[in-house]
C-alpha cells in the first residue's frame, strides 16, 4: 500500500512539464474495480446541520461533494496555512470575518452544528495571525500590533483579549510559554518569562517555529520577486542565523519531525517557471526536490508529510490538488477559482479527514470544506 493515500490510488498521466497530471474523479472511478467505485459513489453524505450557513454542492469538474461553510455575503478569511486553527474536540474552525459591523474580528465556526460566533473584540486584526495553542484552549492573534490571547472554551459573550506583547508584526507559537517567537521592528525575538532573547536582525515574515522550539525560521527580502529563508537556532549562545534558501521561494512549512523545511520554489523550464516542492535540512543545508507540482501557488502537508494539498495557479485548471509524496502522483480534488490562487490556502484538518480552503469565486471570500476520508489515510 502506498503510504498516505488509500489503496485505491491509480497511475496518472504526465503533462508537458513532466509533471503528473491528475485525472478527474469520473475518470478515476472508471478505472477502479466495480465494487470499489460503486462503494465510493453510493456512499451517502451525512445531512448538513440545520443551523449556520453550510451549503453542499457537487464540484463541476470532479463531482466530489464540496461544502461551503460560510455565506459569500461577508468576507470570511482563513489564517496563514502554517497556523493551527482547526480543533477536533470540539470540532471548531477559527477564522476572521467582517460580519460584525464590517470590521474584521476573530470568529469560531462549529463544524458540527454550523453555528458561527464572534470570540473576541478587534480593532485592526491581522487576519493571517489567528492560531490555537497546542491544547486548543486559547486563540492567539495580532491586533493593532499587539499580540493577544483569548480563551475559546467559554460560551459567554464576546471577550476583550489579553495583551501579551506590543509592537509585534508576526509570531510563532509552540507548546509552552518559552516556545514563543516574535518579530518586532525587524528583530526576531524569543519571548521568555524572564525577558527576551534576540536571535536575528533585519528579519521579516515569515516567522515559523521549528517543532520542539529548537529555533525559528524568518525571512529577508532580496528583490521584488525573490526572498530568503533564514534559520535562527536557540541552541547555545552567540549562534548566528544560517541561510536555508533564496530566490523565487515561498510557502514554508517545517516537516512534522522538524528535520527539514518544506517550501515551494519556482524553477525555470522552457522559458516558463514551474513550481517544485523542495526541502532543506537546517544542519546540512542541502536543498532537494521532493516533487514537481501542477503549478502550485500554495500548499500544505498533512500531519505525517505523506500527502500534500495544493492550489494550482493554472488559469485553465484552477484546482485544489492532492499530491502523494511517494510516488509523486496527483489527483484533482475540486476547483477553487480564487482570483489570487495563493489566497486559496488549502489545509488538512489535524486528522487528515478533511481539506479546507477559501475562495472569492462568488464575490467575497468564503470558506469551503471537502471530505477526503475515502482518499487519504487518517493521521
Amino acid at each position: 500500500m502506498q503510504q498516505g493515500l488509500r489503496p485505491e490510488r491509480l497511475p496518472l498521466v504526465v503533462n508537458e512539464f513532466g509533471v503528473n497530471r491528475p485525472i478527474t474523479r469520473r475518470g478515476w472511478l472508471g478505472l477502479l474495480p466495480g465494487f470499489v467505485s460503486a462503494a465510493v459513489v453510493s456512499q451517502k453524505s451525512p445531512p448538513l446541520p440545520q443551523a449556520g450557513e453550510f451549503v453542499r454542492f457537487a464540484d463541476p469538474t470532479t463531482e466530489v461533494p464540496v461544502v461551503r461553510l460560510t455565506t459569500p455575503a461577508y468576507n470570511d478569511v482563513l489564517p496563514a496555512p502554517d497556523r493551527g486553527f482547526v480543533s477536533l474536540k470540539p470540532r471548531m474552525l477559527y477564522c476572521s470575518s467582517d460580519r460584525a459591523g464590517g470590521r474584521m474580528a476573530p470568529f469560531q465556526i462549529d463544524l458540527r452544528t454550523g453555528a458561527i460566533r464572534q470570540v473576541a473584540e478587534a480593532g485592526a486584526l491581522d487576519t493571517n495571525s489567528l492560531s490555537l495553542d497546542a491544547q486548543g484552549r486559547f486563540l492567539f492573534f495580532i491586533d493593532s500590533g499587539r499580540l493577544c490571547q483569548v480563551a475559546v472554551n467559554s460560551k459567554h459573550d464576546v471577550k476583550k483579549p489579553e495583551t501579551l506583547a506590543e509592537d509585534v508584526s508576526a509570531y510563532a507559537l509552540g507548546s509552552s510559554r518559552n516556545e514563543l517567537f516574535a518579530l518586532r521592528a525587524g528583530r526576531l525575538l524569543q519571548l521568555l518569562d524572564r525577558g527576551e532573547n534576540l536571535l536575528a536582525e533585519d528579519a521579516i515574515t515569515p516567522c515559523v517555529m521549528r517543532p520542539g522550539g529548537r529555533g525559528c525560521l524568518f525571512g529577508r527580502k532580496s528583490s521584488a520577486d525573490e526572498h530568503e529563508f533564514w534559520y535562527a537556532s536557540v541552541a547555545g549562545s552567540g549562534a548566528r542565523p544560517v541561510l536555508l534558501a533564496s530566490g523565487r521561494v515561498g510557502n514554508p512549512f517545517w516537516s512534522a519531525d522538524g528535520s527539514s523545511l518544506l517550501f515551494l520554489r519556482d524553477v525555470p523550464v522552457n522559458n516558463v517557471f514551474v513550481a517544485e516542492l523542495r526541502e532543506v535540512n537546517p544542519e546540512e543545508r542541502i536543498e532537494r526536490c521532493v516533487a514537481a507540482t501542477s503549478q502550485f501557488a500554495a500548499f500544505s502537508p498533512n500531519r505525517n508529510d505523506s500527502v500534500f494539498v495544493g492550489a494550482s495557479k493554472s488559469k485553465a485548471q484552477p484546482n485544489i490538488v492532492l499530491l502523494l509524496r511517494n510516488p509523486h502522483r496527483e489527483m484533482t480534488l475540486c476547483e477553487h477559482h480564487a482570483s489570487n490562487p495563493a489566497s486559496a490556502r488549502p489545509v488538512f484538518s489535524p486528522d487528515s479527514r478533511r481539506v479546507y480552503f477559501q475562495s472569492d469565486r462568488e464575490g467575497k471570500s468564503a470558506i469551503y470544506s471537502v471530505n477526503v476520508e475515502q482518499l487519504v489515510e487518517p493521521t
